[in-house]
């Protein structure tokens, strides 16, 4: 099994530590980047989906 290619959201400044996701066909990987060799959170793509709308809406709130 080839390594996953880790992704910071743009969001993060340069040489922060943030979460990392890792998109592959199935499923999709998520990390601490502070810890990268520590467990990884890993989750089906439609759980990512459903995820990603929440937090959106959350942020429309505000």
């Amino acid at each position: 099994m080839t390594e996953p290619t880790w992704h910071k959201s743009t969001y993060s400044e340069e040489g922060s530590a943030c979460v990392e996701m890792a998109p592959t066909p199935t499923p999709i990987h998520i990390r601490d980047s502070k810890t990268p060799t520590s467990p990884q959170l890993t989750l089906r793509p439609t759980t990512w989906a459903d995820f990603l709308s929440d937090v959106a809406q959350r942020s429309s709130r505000r």
